[in-house]
């Protein structure tokens, strides 16, 4: 293994945009699927904990950060960067060998012996010979880290806009398995207006593929453009979700990606389960 000298974090040109767009502060991963049902059930209106003190989870801190696996690095690192208002940790890179390949690999390549196939035809690259490596940033929020791994050929310089496997193409947010970023907007800021300022930012910096959904039905891209910025939030009033505003957005690696802001009910049923989440914690 080599490692790389840390570089310091790229800072936006524009100090007044960063602190707008910097509003995403903390991540956190979550599911909407109640909040979009009009006939979702209410649950319990104070969260109950409960939990086995020798338990696994009594054993844990909590969540230290997510990964997401990209394309090109560099744009990647500007985004979480200089658009989002990330910080860089530290980065290190040039990972190889054995015990690289074994820790990461190991269920892919006991799939790829299983299916009687070489392991690069189900995206497995090479890293104990050293054909492939592994680069790896990582970037603090307020809240969580997001880690962003590169694998790339060996030829390839870090931060190369040539990963090793071909990107995954039509990334549903259907598709089982699939996850997403979730970024915590903060309570006074215009929801609205936030969207129109990410996809400005966005598209200023050559990354077309920051694209937000809509709540109207459109069909085509010009439509989508031309939807009226009020179309920007999601906003739900049916218990339990009621106070929670979204929209879904794919990011510039092609990730999916959930802007939220919690008010009113459902923000203090989420503080009601920090609450009791922590008295567990505490009471072990």
């Amino acid at each position: 293994m080599m490692s790389r000298d840390q570089k310091p974090a790229t800072q936006p040109d524009d100090p007044e945009r960063r602190a707008i767009l910097r509003a995403a502060g903390g991540v956190a991963i979550g599911g909407i699927a109640a909040a979009l049902a009009g006939d979702a059930t209410a649950s319990a209106e104070t969260p109950v904990a409960t939990g086995d003190p020798g338990s696994l989870g009594a054993r844990l801190q909590g969540v230290q950060h997510f990964g997401l696996t990209v394309q090109n690095m560099e744009r990647a690192y500007e985004f979480y960067t200089a658009v989002l208002g990330g910080t860089e940790v530290f980065r290190h890179g040039d990972f190889q060998g054995d015990a690289v390949q074994n820790t990461l690999l190991a269920d892919q390549e006991i799939l790829a012996n299983q299916l009687g196939v070489n392991p690069r035809t189900i995206g497995v690259p090479d890293l104990r010979g050293g054909a492939q490596r592994l680069d790896v940033r990582f970037i603090q929020f307020d809240n969580v880290v997001i880690e962003l791994l590169q694998y790339r050929d060996a030829d390839q310089p870090m931060g190369s806009p040539k990963a090793f496997a071909e990107p995954v193409e039509h990334m549903s947010p259907a598709f089982p398995r699939m996850m997403h970023i979730c970024f915590y907007v903060r309570d006074d800021v215009d929801f609205n207006q936030f969207i129109a300022d990410l996809e400005a930012e966005s598209a200023r910096r050559g990354m077309t593929q920051v694209r937000a959904n809509r709540i109207i039905r459109v069909s085509t891209e010009d439509e989508r453009k031309a939807a009226p910025q009020s179309a920007n939030t999601n906003k739900v009033t049916v218990a339990p979700s009621d106070g929670w505003e979204l929209i879904y957005c794919k990011g510039p690696e092609g990730e999916q990606l959930e802007f939220v802001k919690a008010l009113g009910p459902v923000k203090k049923r989420f503080a009601d389960a920090l609450t009791a989440h922590l008295q567990l914690a505490s009471a072990k």
